[in-house]
């Protein structure tokens, strides 16, 4: 991470986000989707003035140090609607997204993707976009059901898709740190914790076109910035690697530098329950700041870490809030 440059603030916009929620106090660090809506010319509280919410996840990520502001898009939502009515309704400039990062391969999170592209090439001046992906996540991908049957998963847009709609397609698997040397992009997530072990009944499909059992997800992969006096902003879509693994490949790739908050969906709802007491426990040692906890984290989850760390740590992501660390 030595080539990681420290900045002076981070802005999150969550664009999409499974929940709604703008009657909650929330922190100073944090600002509400109707308190954003008016502070930017909203006349009236309206319903069509307002996001919806959705099972997926879209963070729009700005990084600032001195006169260098850069803007990343960090997955797109499920679908197409979702993600133009929330970024239309926020009123965020798209033209200023000058990369993708895809988590990994699910719908939920590269569902809206193509319209993505289209909206920020439409204000950028059609120039295109770097666009960060696994070799991986392009592989079809399915649930396994009770009756032993497959239910498949919408794939990811694959890479010519991508490129029609105006991406350049960055296939790796290695980590990049990029954009100005403002952001850091993982590799893939060792697993180390016992407990973690992935996505129950999650396949893939191989190459000579069979099911497959996939519970690890390698593809998947966090983002991290580095804002100066405070720590690490670890950015996890869904943490199938496990949350604790990826906070503890996050401050392996530190250089010393602490964790201060992390912001996404943790995976703890359905058949990942179970793990949710070690879960809670592990992440105490890493003494976030910020737990930003939203997506596929589940409401058992959620009370436990606010049980656990307090209501001044857990911090609920829900569509249209900003956060600035």
């Amino acid at each position: 991470m030595t080539n990681l440059t420290p900045i002076e603030k981070v802005e999150i916009h969550v664009l999409v986000d499974n929940a709604t929620d703008s009657l909650s106090t929330i922190p100073a660090h944090a600002e509400s989707e109707f308190a954003y809506l008016e502070r930017n010319g909203m006349g009236e509280l309206s319903g069509d003035c307002l996001c919806c919410a959705c099972h997926g996840l879209s963070l729009l990520i700005t990084a600032t140090r001195g006169e260098h502001r850069h803007t990343v898009l960090f997955d797109s939502g499920p679908e197409e609607y979702a993600f133009e009515r929330n970024s239309t309704r926020l009123g965020v400039d798209l033209g200023k997204v000058e990369s993708i990062v895809l988590s990994h391969g699910h719908w939920d999170h590269s569902g809206g993707m193509l319209k993505a592209l289209d909206l920020i090439r439409g204000r950028n001046g059609g120039r295109t976009v770097p666009y960060y992906a696994h070799p991986g996540m392009f592989r079809s991908r399915a649930r396994r059901v009770p009756n032993g049957t497959m239910f498949p998963m919408k794939d990811v847009p694959d890479i010519k898709a991508l490129t029609a709609h105006g991406a350049e397609v960055k296939c790796v698997r290695e980590r990049q740190v990029f954009v100005d040397n403002m952001f850091f992009l993982s590799g893939e997530i060792p697993r180390v914790t016992p407990f973690e072990r992935g996505l129950p009944g999650h396949y893939q499909k191989t190459e000579e076109g069979d099911w497959a059992p996939d519970p690890l997800l390698i593809d998947e992969r966090f983002l991290m910035v580095n804002v100066a006096g405070k720590g690490l902003v670890v950015f996890t879509a869904c943490s199938h690697a496990g949350l604790v693994n990826v906070l503890k490949h996050a401050r392996d790739n530190s250089s010393g530098v602490p964790l201060y908050a992390v912001v996404g969906g943790f995976h703890l709802a359905g058949p990942n329950e179970k793990i949710i007491p070690e879960t809670v426990q592990a992440v105490r040692e890493f003494k976030l700041n910020t737990i930003a906890a939203g997506h596929c984290t589940g409401w058992r989850a959620v009370k436990a870490f606010a049980d656990v760390v307090g209501e001044s740590v857990l911090d609920p992501s829900v569509v249209g809030k900003r956060y600035t660390f």
